[in-house]
């Protein structure tokens, strides 16, 4: 399983980033996809994924602003983020899914840093 995290960077608030989650070593199609992030020192917080029946997970701190997307025929995983906030900083993971919030592989990626920052 390989998955490379990229599109981070520092973006003032109020700005936008792409995120893109290159994938290979697993059945991309066959699994649901998600992304979390971590602050030093925090836990790991799941910010969005896919549920079985193709609809959306955002959390309640992201809703709105945040829109996950995939490309089966890419094996590539997005998540476009909008009108950033400082407390958004953190770095950022894909990870497929059993289900949301559950990893199906014991196994990360490097991420990439997030940081929201005047």
């Amino acid at each position: 399983v390989q998955l490379v995290e990229s599109g981070g960077g520092l973006v003032q608030p109020g700005g936008s980033l792409r995120l893109s989650c290159a994938t290979s070593g697993f059945t991309f199609s066959s699994y649901l996809m998600g992304w979390a992030r971590q602050v030093p020192g925090k836990g790991l917080e799941w910010v969005s994924g896919f549920y079985r029946s193709g609809s959306t997970y955002y959390a309640d701190s992201v809703k709105g602003r945040f829109t996950i997307s995939r490309d089966n025929a890419k094996n590539t995983l997005y998540l476009q983020m909008n009108s950033l906030k400082p407390e958004d900083t953190a770095v950022y993971y894909c990870a497929p899914l059993l289900r949301v919030g559950v990893p199906a592989f014991n196994y990360w990626g490097q991420g990439t840093q997030v940081t929201v920052s005047s």
